[in-house]
């Protein structure tokens, strides 16, 4: 069967996670990326697997693709950050974590953050001067930290896609996917 031509045809793309994300914004994001052609890798602190949440309960398992330990931005093309409450909080934490999320921030590379994803925008030094949207609790960090917050669904700005929540995920995945794509086309040309 011969291969068919994607949008996104051989970009790569970090999925940075630790425990706690919310699967949804996780799963159906990288599903769609990797529909359009993109090659997603699971990034984690955590070295053999990482662990989603279901709101607040416990979910599934995911293979980490590259340790954090082992990675490095220049290796990928853009950046997904999902969200979850915990998952961003011990991210945010992380020196190597914020270094890496720092390094696409730097570089102009697209990032895409969803619910409490930009938490670790914040300290990566991503969102001073933009407009983003997060869950409704990030909204004074967020301003704190020299964003301007939007109440919409979702918010497009200089490389930087953000959604409120997982019932956003339908615009999300749509414009997450047209910034890649922008970005991929300009990379290849």
């Amino acid at each position: 069967m011969p291969t068919i031509s994607s949008s996104l045809d051989g970009m790569k793309i970090a999925v940075l996670v630790a425990d706690g994300f919310e699967q949804v914004e996780m799963t159906e994001p990288r599903r769609a990326l990797d529909h359009a052609g993109a090659q997603t890798q699971i990034v984690s602190p955590l070295d053999g697997s990482v662990r989603a949440w279901k709101r607040l309960e416990p979910a599934d398992a995911f293979e980490v693709d590259v340790p954090l330990k082992n990675a490095n931005a220049d290796d990928f093309d853009a950046l997904l950050l999902p969200g979850g409450v915990a998952n961003p909080d011990a991210l945010r934490i992380n020196q190597k974590a914020v270094a890496f999320v720092r390094a696409f921030v730097e570089s102009g590379k697209p990032i895409a953050a969803i619910c409490h994803g930009p938490w670790t925008l914040i300290d990566a030094g991503g969102v001073k001067g933009r407009k983003v949207t997060s869950w409704p609790s990030l909204r004074a960090d967020l301003h704190n930290a020299g964003a301007k917050w939007i109440d919409k669904e979702v918010v497009v700005d200089h490389g930087l896609v953000t959604s409120r929540r997982p019932g956003g995920l339908p615009a999300f995945i749509r414009e997450m996917t047209t910034m890649f794509e922008l970005a991929h086309e300009v990379a290849i040309h």
